[in-house]
């Protein structure tokens, strides 16, 4: 996994605000199911990145990822994000900075887009990242212009990668197992990055390694969320501030809906809902309903 991105602006951060953003570091840098998660990078300036790359790397991950793709204005404005993609000298500095600073056994990666208004410059800034030092570059198959809007041109990472040796991961408009299947075709790259994808079915991950088994079946159902959403909400009632908490599972809801229709109920119950004591009332609800489903079906 990688986290969502930490700005670095000029100065070195402490390490509670690495540990706010990746709760992760404080159990050895890995998710409760045991997967890694990579702390996300974002600034312009080479020294302060690097300064901060030491730090966060001293606090136990293993690598460092670095954002040249946030498509964001503001973000972009202060010369961050895919801003950078217009400069790939900056992009080199900043990756060789960081490469220097983060211990040699630990992962530096980098993720792209195609570009800032267009894809003139994919090659030459993905070669930028390479010589730089990254031992990974995820590709998101968008320009910056381009935002989220459909297609993703995955067809363009092929030709990254017939130009770099350094391991590309496709990414951008995976939705399900067979955009995944069209995604490796058409960039030549067997691992995928998913985004919003995996956000909307948390399943995705565990059907594509289905797909290369060979197996069928591995859809993740309504009921095999059910576990998630709760233990989801315990830690957004632990964590934020208890007017953000009902609307953080709203959010998440919302994406579900997209391939549930049991998410669309559960949004449209809770969508003017503020209170987290009515969001606790609601899970309650499920949980007794789901109940007296389980004895009626005995």
């Amino acid at each position: 996994c990688v986290s969502e991105f930490i700005r670095v602006t000029n100065t070195l951060l402490p390490e509670r605000a690495y540990l706010r953003v990746v709760p992760e570091l404080a159990h050895g840098g890995r998710t409760p199911a045991g997967v890694p998660v990579r702390p996300q990078l974002l600034g312009s300036d080479p020294h302060c990145l690097a300064d901060n790359a030491a730090r966060v790397a001293g606090m136990g991950c293993d690598g460092v990822d670095l954002n040249f793709g946030c498509p964001a204005k503001v973000v972009n404005r202060h010369g961050g994000g895919a801003a950078l993609l217009q400069d790939p000298e900056l992009l080199w500095r900043i990756v060789s900075a960081v490469r220097q600073a983060v211990p040699a056994h630990q992962v530096v990666s980098a993720k792209m887009r195609l570009g800032f208004l267009d894809d003139s410059r994919a090659v030459e800034c993905a070669q930028a990242l390479q010589e730089g030092g990254a031992g990974e570059i995820v590709v998101h198959a968008r320009t910056r212009a381009d935002a989220y809007r459909p297609p993703a041109y995955w067809s363009r990472i092929a030709d990254i990668r017939a130009a770099i040796h350094t391991p590309l991961v496709a990414n951008g408009e995976i939705w399900n197992t067979e955009d995944a299947v069209r995604a490796r075709r058409e960039s030549g790259c067997m691992d995928v990055m998913l985004g919003r994808g995996i956000v909307t079915d948390p399943g995705l991950g565990r059907s594509l390694r289905a797909l290369d088994a060979g197996e069928t079946g591995a859809s993740t159902s309504w009921d095999d969320l059910q576990p998630h959403l709760h233990y989801f909400w315990a830690v957004v009632r632990a964590r934020l501030e208890r007017r953000q908490q009902a609307g953080r599972l709203k959010q998440w809801l919302n994406f579900l809906r997209r391939k549930h229709p049991q998410a669309q109920a559960a949004f449209t119950s809770l969508r003017t809902v503020q209170d987290p004591s009515h969001v606790d009332a609601w899970f309650a609800l499920q949980a007794q309903q789901a109940g007296h489903a389980a004895v009626s079906a005995a």
